[in-house]
Formats: structure tokens, sequence, C-alpha cells
């Protein structure tokens, strides 16, 4: 779906998160990031990719990274989301989809025999100097620290 990849700079994007604060690429300057992006806050899939990032949270922590995820759904979902399964991360409330169209993961899907257009579940980790260092497209729900830190 995205044509960004490796060695691409990361888009630029600000958005409110779960509580309502504005955050940017640039509050990430000098840190490591991994951004996902998942379909629907408090889903199958989504809940074991979040929970496996959140209990490999002190992993990432001691690497320096930070997590951030991404779906369009309403910062009242996304914070329902975070305190129902304790996630140590912020989840950007992106429901003008305007940075899910900056890493163009919104297209064409097909589930259960039906096309439709939605989040096409995608996670880049982006280096210090904002440089895209992986695109994971083939996200494993239940092993995706693994993936990343691999």
């Amino acid at each position: 779906m995205t044509t960004l990849k490796i060695g691409d700079k990361a888009p630029n994007f600000e958005a409110k998160d779960q509580a309502g604060n504005t955050i940017k690429l640039e509050d990430y300057k000098g840190k490591k990031l991994v951004v996902f992006f998942y379909p629907k806050a408090s889903t199958p899939g989504c809940t074991a990719e979040a929970c496996n990032l959140r209990d490999n949270y002190e992993t990432f922590q001691s690497k320096g990274y930070e997590i951030l995820g991404v779906s369009a759904d309403s910062a009242k979902r996304q914070q329902n989301f975070i305190n129902k399964h304790e996630l140590p991360f912020p989840l950007l409330a992106d429901e003008d989809k305007s940075v899910i169209n900056a890493f163009e993961v919104w297209g064409p899907k097909k589930f259960m025999g039906k096309e439709y257009d939605g989040i096409h579940r995608t996670t880049f980790v982006i280096d210090e100097e904002g440089v895209l260092t992986d695109v994971i497209t083939k996200v494993k729900t239940k092993a995706h620290a693994e993936q990343i830190l691999a």
C-alpha cells in the first residue's frame, strides 16, 4: 500500500492524542520511534498487537525507542483502549486521516469477500534523524515486538 521505504524521510505529522495533546514528529527528534497504524481500537487483532507492544515496552525503552499508535478512532475510543489494556504509550486519534494519508496506509481492503477502504496495518520504525529504518507491512499481531526488534 504505502510507497514509503527504508531510507526515506518520515512524513512530518501533527495530530492530537487520546488526551488532546498535540503530538508532532519533531517531538521525537533524537529518539527512535515506532509508529504503528492499526484499523480499529479494541478489535481482536489490534488488541493483540497493542498488548504485545505493551508487554515488551520496557525492552523498547531500554533500546531507546518510543512507541506511538495511530488509527482513525475518536480520542474517547483511544482513551478507552488505553484504559482497558493499560497501554503505556500515546494513541493518535487521527479522525481526519491526515497522519494516515501522510504515511499512505489508507486504501482498498478485502474482508470476507467485501471490498472497502480502510487502514492497512503497517508499522514504521524511524531513527533519531527522522529517517525510516524499517517498514513492516506484514504485521504479526501476536509477535510484533520481535518483528520490530529483530
